[in-house]
Parts: C-alpha cells; sequence; structure tokens
C-alpha cells in the first residue's frame, strides 16, 4: 500500500515536473514540420543524460533539430563539422602562448557547450572521434596536464550520412556503444513535404524564445531517476539483452548465425535509462513493458554485431531487434 502512495506522489510532482517538456515539443514542432520520434528521441537523451547518434540522409532537420532545442533550453550551444583535416585540439581546446603574460593560456574548445553538435562524425579521423568519445564519457577534457570539468547538462548529438562511403571513417563498435541511442530518421510524409515546402517559401523562420533553463533540466533528471521500475520489468530487459547474445536460449535458433556479438551490460543500462525518460515523457511515475519496447530499437541498433552471413541475406539489426521483442515474454 505504501508503495502505491509513493507512485501516486510520484505521480504528482513528474506532472509538475514535466510541464516544460509539452512546451519543448510545441516549441519544436513550431520550427521542424513531423519528425516526432527525432523530438522525442532528443528528449530522452536529454532527461536521462546520454547522447545521441542520428543518422539519416542530408536535409532532414537533423541540425535544426539540436540547434531549435538549444535556443530553447535557455543553454550554450556549439556545432563542429567534422572535416578529414580535423584535430583533437580543433574540438577539446589547446594551449596558446600569450606574448602579453609571456606563458601559455588554455583556449577552451567547442566541447564546452550545453548541447554539442558533433556534425557527420564519420568524416574525422579515429583521433578527432576518440577525442570527443573521451568527453562523452568522462565529461571533462584534459588539456596541457589541467582537467577541466564540462558544463552540466552536455548533450553530444551526432550526424552521421549513411549514404556516402567515400572519405569516411566509420565508427569503430566500441565508440558507438558510447551513444544511448541510434536514431535512424526517415523521409517526411507526402503531407508534412508540403508543410515543409509551405514554410521554406515563406521566407523567415519562426522565432524561437527559451521556454525552459538548464536548471530545470537537471530537477527533472533527479525525478526520472526515481521513475519506479518494477522487478518484472527489469527482468524484462534483462531478458531482451540476453536474448540479443543467446538467441537459442529464447527458441531463436535460426537468429544464432546472423549475430556476431550481443549487447553488453550497457545496453541494459540504457534500456532501463530510456524506459524511465520516456514514461516520464508520457507523464508516468512507472515503467510498463510498452515504455521499453518504444526505446528498444533505438537503444539495441548500434549495439548488436551482424555477421556476414546477416549481410548475405539482407537481415538487419533493426530485424533482429524486432524478433526479439516479439518473442521475449511481456511481464
Amino acid at each position: 500500500m505504501a508503495e502505491a502512495i509513493d507512485i501516486r506522489e510520484l505521480n504528482i510532482r513528474i506532472e509538475q515536473q514535466s510541464s516544460f517538456v509539452t512546451n519543448l515539443v510545441a516549441g519544436m514542432d513550431r520550427v521542424i514540420v513531423g519528425q516526432k520520434h527525432l523530438v522525442e528521441s532528443l528528449l530522452i537523451g536529454m532527461l536521462s543524460d546520454g547522447h545521441i547518434l542520428l543518422e539519416g540522409v542530408p536535409g532532414l532537420a537533423k541540425t535544426l533539430a539540436i540547434k531549435t532545442l538549444s535556443q530553447l533550453v535557455d543553454a550554450d550551444y556549439s556545432r563542429v563539422q567534422f572535416t578529414p583535416d580535423l584535430l583533437p585540439a580543433d574540438v577539446i581546446g589547446t594551449m596558446i602562448y600569450s606574448q602579453k603574460d609571456e606563458k601559455f593560456q588554455v583556449k577552451k574548445g567547442p566541447v564546452f557547450a550545453n548541447f554539442v553538435l558533433a556534425d557527420e562524425i564519420n568524416r574525422a579521423p579515429a583521433k578527432v572521434q576518440s577525442a570527443l568519445l573521451e568527453a562523452m564519457q568522462e565529461k571533462q577534457v584534459t588539456i596541457g596536464g589541467d582537467t577541466f570539468q564540462l558544463p552540466n547538462p552536455f548533450l553530444v548529438m551526432a550526424t552521421q550520412n549513411p549514404v556516402e562511403q567515400e572519405g569516411t571513417y566509420p565508427l569503430p563498435e566500441a565508440q558507438v556503444d558510447r551513444f544511448m541511442l541510434k536514431v535512424v530518421i526517415d523521409y517526411p510524409t507526402l503531407e508534412e513535404e508540403k508543410l515543409i515546402i509551405r514554410g521554406n517559401l515563406g521566407g523567415s523562420a519562426p522565432e524561437v524564445r527559451p521556454v525552459t533553463t538548464s536548471e530545470e533540466i537537471l530537477k527533472a533528471r533527479s525525478v526520472v531517476r526515481e521513475v519506479y521500475i518494477d522487478e518484472k520489468i527489469e527482468q524484462y530487459i534483462a531478458d531482451i539483452v540476453f536474448a540479443t547474445r543467446y538467441p537459442d536460449r529464447y527458441g531463436l535458433k535460426d537468429m544464432k548465425n546472423y549475430i556476431s556479438f550481443g549487447g553488453s551490460p550497457r545496453a541494459s543500462i540504457n534500456l532501463a535509462k530510456a524506459s524511465r525518460a520516456y514514461a516520464f515523457i508520457k507523464r508516468r511515475g512507472y515503467v510498463v513493458p510498452e515504455d521499453v519496447r518504444a526505446v528498444a530499437h533505438d537503444v539495441l541498433r548500434h549495439r548488436i554485431g551482424m555477421t556476414y552471413e546477416a549481410e548475405a541475406s539482407n537481415i538487419t539489426s533493426e530485424e533482429i531487434v524486432s524478433k526479439i521483442i516479439n518473442k521475449v515474454e511481456v511481464p
């Protein structure tokens, strides 16, 4: 009974804390037509302190989405266009000699912002990618022997174009695993496309004003951490991740030849965190199986290694996640 009262209290607190979510979504809708899933994923990443990798062809509002989000939150925003000649110092910063003071001074790089857009992350060599990924994991940067903490909240949204292969450096699996979500963006519908044309021919873009602050987001994060996950839901999350490692144990024998490796414990942690954030967005103080199913593809699609056999049979990690979700018993 005490638990029921706690959840009721939590629901009331979530109702109060999550009002800014409505304002953020409304603000995004004024600028971006459609792409509901992209907006939702950005909110999940922001509320659960995770980074997002976006994949989609050029022109699908990937850059516009994070820029709009940073304008709606009263926060710092920076954009790094990744190119083959980029150096780690161009991202994290470097030491510069000041003739006036006759000593070296630290010049911080664009990574020192609340929202960092790493545009076309697969265009820069491995040393630049790893410099950014270290900052993402440790939330700190070392320049010339001094360590600097990155601002809080700190969200990296990296984009990559799946079409081009020339002049790109694909992210290794271990680095892709650092991203909480990998969101694949699709084309807009026919109706949305007409609205996009109309909006862009109209001339001026809608003005974006802040509707919330960084402090508000940090407060919301602490409430998200209190969202209740039942033991049955924990078991469900563990079963889904285990099914990516040992599909034959879950009656998916035919999948065994297609998976070279499954999700790590990071997959389980992020699946639980993303489910909590999704429940919060839906104004609920507890996680239900639908929340887990809603975020499973984004959390797992980049954490499953595919064999050559899978590629030859045109089987994607997307299909494997779908089969696992349909097979694993729902509590």
